[in-house]
């Protein structure tokens, strides 16, 4: 199987939806109540600091001159 890069933003919003599933099934089991005024604003400044961390990840690789004797194929 190959190698591929690691997709920052992707890897951040399943964290961040894992973490607001346990968070909500944890209160459910412990009957507590989830206060969604903090949950939602939360959950969208995490996701637009993920896809910005992915966006200047991506800048940084294109702009990083490749390296001789790499395979750009492999």
């Amino acid at each position: 199987m190959r190698k591929h890069q690691l997709d920052l933003f992707s890897l951040i919003a399943g964290g961040l939806f894992t973490a607001i599933a346990v968070l909500y099934l944890v209160a459910a089991v412990n009957d507590v109540s989830v206060n969604g005024r903090i949950i939602i604003p939360v959950t969208f400044i995490v996701l637009g600091l993920g896809g910005l961390a992915g966006a200047v990840a991506a800048a940084v690789r294109r702009s990083r001159p490749e390296e001789p004797g790499q395979d750009a194929g492999h």
